[in-house]
């Protein structure tokens, strides 16, 4: 099994479905293709059939899409538990992940990420004032900080234990810490959001990601 990713650096996309299968303890090899070079697209072109990374190469078949990888490895591997048991909490998971997945399009490109804005690492630098960023970072501290109240008493996680949503939204708090966005001036008056986002930055895998990334580049 092959996961093709992009820089560890500042791929937020194969972050997730990287996230996930580390979960699943699954024995995976990795493909980094170099992104913002001029053979990007040719390489990435020989792995996936959408031009985009990530991609899990599997028994044959590609598999594309951080979100269709996330869905594959919760059958492939159950006992992994990547999604909450409860059925409302799951079925909330999985809003979350989605909209996660396809929204929030202010935060990405006005928060992006690469060469020049790692997603990890010590560097930040300082947001600029969009009303698109401020409505997606209020949505999100929104969202985070009520299912954290209906279903975290579990664990620190958003639904209390680990699950695909976790994995989606570390991103976000990565683009949150490089861009030093202070989520109480965005509603989280207790803390309570920022206190998730810290959560996800100590996730040991997550952790893993990071100092590979360093080391990759020479920053360790």
């Amino acid at each position: 099994m092959q996961l093709v990713i992009g820089n560890k650096a500042y791929s937020t996309w194969s972050l997730r479905p990287w996230l996930v299968l580390k979960r699943c303890g699954a024995a995976f090899d990795e493909i980094v293709v170099p992104l913002n070079q001029p053979d990007t697209a040719a390489r990435i072109a020989e792995h996936s059939p959408s031009g985009l990374v990530p991609a899990l190469k599997v028994d044959g078949e590609v598999v594309w899409d951080s979100m269709a990888i996330a869905v594959w490895a919760a059958e492939r591997y159950p006992e992994a538990r990547l999604w909450p048991t409860d059925a409302h909490a799951r079925w909330l998971a999985r809003s979350a992940a989605c909209e996660m997945h396809g929204g929030f399009t202010a935060l990405r490109t006005v928060c992006s990420t690469g060469p020049q804005h790692w997603m990890i690492g010590p560097d930040r630098a300082t947001a600029p004032v969009d009303a698109g960023l401020e409505k997606d970072v209020r949505r999100l501290v929104t969202l985070w900080r009520e299912l954290r109240a209906r279903f975290g008493a579990a664990g620190p996680y958003l639904f209390g234990e680990w699950s695909v949503p976790d994995a989606f939204f570390t991103p976000a708090a990565c683009r949150f810490r490089h861009f030093q966005i202070d989520l109480a001036a965005h509603g989280d008056a207790d803390g309570a959001a920022q206190a998730y986002a810290d959560v996800l930055l100590a996730q040991p895998d997550f952790l893993q990601w990071e100092a590979e990334a360093l080391a990759d580049a020479g920053r360790a």
